[in-house]
């Protein structure tokens, strides 16, 4: 079954909208070279955030399962975009560093193939568009 999801977008001056996303608001821009007025993050580059989230939320719930204990998780997404119009992305590179005291890394690079493969619907929509990597940094505190 198919599951009807719906945001609406404001216009709140110039080039920004607001949008109210499950009880949220963001504001949606464009920088002052391009014609807007700089006040909020560029609608792709949200895309790339969307990955961060979703993949991240996967992969802390998943060590949760596994009682594997993370001080702290960092993902960055370097993404390569073409630079005529319309301006898209190809490919993807996610990168998740870890920091922890004897950490497992089987049970990390489990946790993130899961996400990668199976969970994550981001990495599953933006693999249509080009091809998503990553790698795993690991720093023991």
């Amino acid at each position: 079954m198919l599951k009807e999801v719906e945001v609406v977008g404001n216009l709140i001056g110039n080039t920004a909208y607001k949008m109210n996303i499950d009880g949220h608001d963001i504001i949606i821009d464009t920088s002052v070279e391009n014609g807007g007025n700089d006040l909020g993050p560029r609608p792709k580059a949200l895309m790339l955030a969307s990955l961060i989230g979703c993949t991240g939320i996967d992969v802390k719930m998943i060590l949760d399962k596994m009682k594997v204990k993370i001080d702290d998780i960092q993902i960055k997404v370097r993404a390569t975009a073409t630079e005529e119009h319309p301006k898209v992305y190809t490919s993807f590179h996610v990168i998740y560093e870890f920091k922890g005291t004897d950490l497992d890394i089987r049970k990390i690079e489990k946790a993130v193939k899961l996400s990668q493969e199976k969970y994550c619907g981001v990495t599953a929509m933006l693999r249509m568009i080009g091809p998503v990597t990553h790698e795993i940094v690991i720093r023991n505190i």
